[in-house]
C-alpha cells in the first residue's frame, strides 16, 4: 500500500516516512535516486518559511526585532539552540532551525528599520541571491561561469559610462564589500607609481601619505563610562575625528602604516576643506613622506556631506596624486562628479537596495588590475584554452575564490532600468527632507545641521522636557549624550522601530537616520518622531 505523507510525497507508510524524518531524510534529499518528492517538499517548506517572512517584513504591525541579550540566545530559546549535535536533528528540527534564525534576527526590510544605509528587502534582488546559491560557482574563469563573467563585464561597463568614462578606458571588478574596494584602490594606485613593489616590497619605496576626509565615519568614543560625561567638574574630551577605517585598515594592511593616513579638516557640514588638502600634502612632504593618494568622500557616513570633488581633482592633477571617490550614494543622480575620477568604490548594496554584499571597485586605467594582482596560477589560468582566456578575470583580484555578487545586480537593473533606480533614490532623498522639514517645525528636537540636508542623512536631537530651556554648557550636555542611547535601547527592548546614533567630534550623543529603505514612507517618518516622544518621556 503507498500512502502519501509530510509533503504529498508518496513513500510505503507512515512508519517508513517517520523513519526517514528521524534518521535518513538527509541521505534522501537529491542527489539520491527518487529523492526528487523529498527535495521538492523540502525546499517547498523553506521558500514558505522565507515568503512568510517577507510578507511579515512589510507589515508595520510587525516588530523590526525580537530582541535578547546575548546570553539568552547563546543559553537557547524555546527549541532554538546554537549548540552543534554529533548526530543529525529531524527534519523537523531544522525547520524550526530555519523559522528561529529569521524569528530572532533583525527584519532590515521593515519599513521602519533606519539603522544602516544597506537595507530595504527587494524581492528580484533575493530571487537573484537564491539563483546565484544555486549556481553555486565561482568568478575566477570563464568555464566554470561563462554566463556571470559576461554578465559582470556588462555591468562595469553600464557603471563606467554613468561616471562619464569613455569606452576605452575602464577596468573592474566586484569585491566583498566597500573596505576591500576601498583597499584595492589603495592597491593600484601605489602599484602605478611603484610598479616595483610587487616583486620587491615596500622595503624599496619611499614612506607613502595618504589623505582622507576627517568626517568620513564615526570617532571613537568618550574616554568615559557610558553614562556620564562630566566628571569631578572637568569636561571630558572627544577623540579627534577619524579617518574612515577602511583607509587606515588598507594603510596598515600594505605596510604602509596608519599613521601615514593624514586626516583632512572638514567644513560644519562635512566636506573636506580644499585648502587643508593642500596644507596637508605640504605637511606630509616636509615630514619627507611621499603623497601618493587621495580618498574623497561621496555622502559620508554621517551628515551625508559630498565632498567638493572638482576642487580635489584639481589638487591631485597639481601633485600628481591618485584621486579615489568612496561612493556611498548611487551614481545615477550625481554622475557627473566622478569623471575625473582615477577609481571609485560603488555599492549597489546601500542606496540601489541589492542584497548584501554587492560593490564593485572601477578603475579608469585598463589593465591595471590585472598587472597588479596577476601571477598566472598554471591550474587556472592557462593560456591555450579553447576560448578568449582575457575573460578569465580571477587574476584581477587578490582573491582566489570569488563569489558571484553579479547576478541579483544585472537581475534588478532589468527588472528597474535606470529609470527606476533613480526614482527609487528620489524617493529616499524626499523622505530625508521630510524628517528635516518636520523637526525644524518641532520644539522638541533639535537638527544637527541646520542646513537641508544635501543626501538621504539627518541628524538630530531629542530634547526630553527635563533640558527644554536649560541654558547650553557643559551640565547639559552630559546629561543630553545619556539620551538617545537611552532611548535607543528602549527601541530595541520593544522592538518598534531602529534608528542609528553616534557622538562626533564635540557633539554629544545624536540620532542618525539614513533613508535607503524603499519601503519607508511618510507615516513611519511621523511614528518614529513620536515614538523617540514616548519612549524619550517615561
Amino acid at each position: 500500500m503507498v500512502n502519501t505523507c509530510q509533503w504529498g510525497h508518496n513513500v510505503r507508510s507512515c512508519e517508513e516516512s517517520g523513519r526517514i524524518a528521524r534518521h535518513g531524510w538527509l541521505a534522501n534529499l537529491l542527489p539520491a535516486p527518487g529523492g526528487e518528492e523529498l527535495t521538492r517538499g523540502f525546499l517547498q517548506e523553506v521558500v514558505d518559511i522565507l515568503l512568510g517572512y517577507i510578507s511579515k517584513s512589510s507589515q508595520r504591525s510587525s516588530k523590526v526585532l525580537d530582541f535578547h541579550h546575548p546570553h539568552q540566545l547563546k543559553e537557547g530559546l524555546e527549541c532554538f539552540s546554537l549548540d552543534l549535535p554529533d548526530q543529525p536533528e529531524t527534519l523537523e528540527q531544522i525547520l524550526v532551525d530555519c523559522r528561529d534564525t529569521l524569528k530572532y534576527g533583525v527584519r532590515t526590510g521593515h519599513p521602519r528599520f533606519l539603522n544602516q544605509l544597506s537595507s530595504g528587502l527587494d524581492v528580484v534582488g533575493v530571487a537573484g541571491e537564491w539563483l546565484t546559491s544555486t549556481a553555486n560557482t565561482n568568478m575566477f574563469t570563464y568555464e566554470v561561469s561563462p554566463v556571470f563573467v559576461l554578465m559582470e563585464e556588462c555591468l562595469l561597463k553600464k557603471m563606467q559610462s554613468i561616471l562619464g568614462w569613455s569606452d576605452d578606458v575602464g577596468d573592474g571588478i566586484f569585491c566583498p564589500g566597500g573596505t576591500i574596494s576601498n583597499l584595492y584602490s589603495i592597491l593600484v594606485a601605489r602599484y602605478h607609481f611603484y610598479p616595483e613593489v610587487k616583486t620587491r616590497g615596500m622595503g624599496v619605496l619611499p614612506q607613502l601619505a595618504l589623505f582622507t576626509s576627517e568626517q568620513v565615519i564615526t570617532p571613537h568614543t568618550l574616554l568615559l563610562t557610558p553614562y556620564s560625561s562630566y566628571v569631578d567638574n572637568e569636561w571630558l574630551y572627544f577623540h579627534p575625528f577619524q579617518s574612515h577605517y577602511s583607509v587606515k585598515k588598507s594603510a596598515a594592511v600594505l605596510g604602509m602604516g596608519s599613521e601615514n593616513v593624514f586626516m583632512v579638516k572638514c567644513d560644519e557640514s562635512g566636506k573636506m576643506i580644499p585648502a587643508e588638502l593642500e596644507s596637508s600634502i605640504v605637511t606630509a612632504k616636509e615630514k619627507a613622506l611621499v603623497p601618493f593618494y587621495v580618498n574623497a568622500t561621496a555622502g559620508t557616513t554621517v551628515y551625508g556631506a559630498f565632498d567638493p570633488l572638482n576642487a580635489i581633482a584639481d589638487i591631485c592633477q597639481r601633485y600628481t596624486l591618485w584621486m579615489h571617490v568612496d561612493v556611498s550614494v548611487e551614481l545615477f543622480n550625481f554622475k557627473y562628479l566622478f569623471s575625473r575620477a582615477c577609481s571609485v568604490t560603488w555599492n549597489p548594496h546601500k542606496m540601489m537596495g541589492v542584497p548584501l554584499q554587492c560593490s564593485a571597485i572601477l578603475v579608469k586605467k585598463r589593465g591595471l588590475l590585472q598587472e597588479c594582482n596577476d601571477f598566472g596560477a598554471e591550474y587556472l589560468f592557462q593560456t591555450d584554452k579553447n576560448y578568449d582566456v582575457s575573460y578569465d578575470t580571477g587574476d584581477k583580484s587578490i582573491q582566489c575564490g570569488r563569489h558571484v555578487d553579479v547576478f541579483k545586480l544585472w537581475l534588478m537593473w532589468k527588472a528597474k532600468g535606470s529609470e527606476g533606480f533613480g526614482s527609487q533614490v528620489n524617493k529616499c532623498l524626499e523622505n530625508a527632507e521630510y524628517l528635516y522639514d518636520q523637526l525644524q517645525r518641532r520644539t522638541d528636537f533639535e537638527l544637527v545641521l541646520k542646513n537641508k540636508p544635501e543626501h538621504s542623512n539627518v541628524c538630530f536631537w531629542y530634547i526630553p522636557p527635563s533640558l527644554r530651556g536649560q541654558p547650553p554648557g557643559p551640565d547639559r550636555d552630559a546629561r543630553l549624550h545619556q539620551v538617545a542611547p537611552r532611548i535607543k535601547g528602549r527601541m530595541m527592548e520593544k522592538g518598534s522601530v531602529m534608528i542609528g546614533y553616534q557622538p562626533l567630534g564635540d557633539k554629544v550623543n545624536f540620532f542618525r537616520c539614513v533613508f535607503s529603505n524603499p519601503a519607508t514612507q511618510q507615516e513611519d517618518i511621523d511614528f518614529l518622531l513620536d515614538e523617540i516622544t514616548r519612549l524619550g518621556d517615561i
